[in-house]
Formats: C-alpha cells, structure tokens, sequence
C-alpha cells in the first residue's frame, strides 16, 4: 500500500487548512520503535485549533475532512477509516491534555520509501506518549505493545514517567507493572 501517497494528501490537508497539526499515532507509530505489529489503518491524531471551520468549544465536527477528501476522489470507507491511497484512514481528534502534549511534542521524520519513490515528512507521537495513550486505552493489544516497549528498552523511562505522572496515570502504570510482574521503575 502507498503510505508514502496518503501522507502526501495528510500533508496538503494541513497545507491547504482543512486540519491544524497531526501526527501518526498508534501501531504505524509504533513501528518507528518497536517491531511491527499488524494494523487495520492509519491513526492520525489532529488539532483543529488553527483551522477556522471548528468551533472554539463543543463538538468537533470531522465533516469538513471528509467533504475535502471527497472532492479529492476519497470516498470510501473501510471500518472505522476513510481509505486515502489504499491505507484505512481514522482521524483522531485531540480529546484530552495527554493528546495535546503528545502532537504538541510529536517528532518531525522523513520516511524513506526507496530509492525509487523517495521519502515524505510527517510527524509522530514520541515513544512515551504511544506509551502512556496504550495504557490509557488499556485494551490488550496495547498493554502487548507496552510490554515491547519495555522488551525492547524503546522508551526512555524517565521521560515516560514523567508525563504519567502528569496525566494522573501512575496508579493504572503501577497495577500494569504488578499485572506483568516487573519493578516499577516510575517509583
């Protein structure tokens, strides 16, 4: 599938104002640190604030998304995802303070394709904040991805306990650490 193409049309959605700033979450995300794991789509965490078809408070509308990529050709739904270049889509709204910290401080990458079709800049979540929204979330397949995290030494401790224990997650991080049998290293 063409993921370099359907960041291309992310990048000239933000580009062209239709959303604020994002970066790719979850296991696309993930990937970037730890083995891969199988995925269903793209997650893609976006601001709306600088964009003006949002309201400044109440619902987020995800409308004008979809009115834009229709007009571009995109129009067909796969699960919960808006398929751009044959990748599943699902845009992410930011919903809380810890998804506003992890965009705010999402890296800038350039994902090398080969040498034939190039690379594309995007951004992504750091490995602290996949981290921290896998164990907010809780379903398994993100406490499994946590533990390759830790497996993998992928995730600077230090920097992980910090924003849990911004985001008042260092209780659910200490029952996840008695669960899996590991000392935790944020006390």
């Amino acid at each position: 599938m063409a993921i370099k193409e359907t960041l291309e049309v992310i990048n000239a959605m933000e580009a062209d104002g239709v959303i604020g700033r994002y970066a790719i979450a979850g296991a696309v995300a993930a990937y970037n640190y730890i083995e891969p794991a199988v995925t269903d789509d793209l997650d893609i965490l976006v601001s709306f604030d600088t964009v003006a078809h949002q309201p400044k408070a109440g619902l987020v509308t995800l409308a004008p998304i979809f009115s834009y990529l229709k007009d571009k050709g995109y129009d067909e739904h796969r699960k919960e995802g808006l398929i751009i270049e044959g990748w599943p889509v699902q845009f992410l709204p930011v919903a809380n303070d810890l998804d506003a910290e992890a965009l705010a401080g999402a890296q800038q990458v350039e994902i090398e394709i080969n040498e034939t079709v190039g690379s594309v800049q995007t951004r992504i979540l750091r490995a602290e904040h996949i981290v921290a929204t896998s164990l907010r979330v809780g379903r398994p397949r993100d406490l499994i991805r946590i533990s390759q995290f830790l497996e993998e030494n992928a995730v600077d401790l230090t920097a992980l306990c910090a924003v849990l224990d911004r985001h008042a997650l260092t209780q659910a991080w200490h029952s996840f650490c008695l669960r899996i049998g590991i000392s935790d290293p944020c006390r």
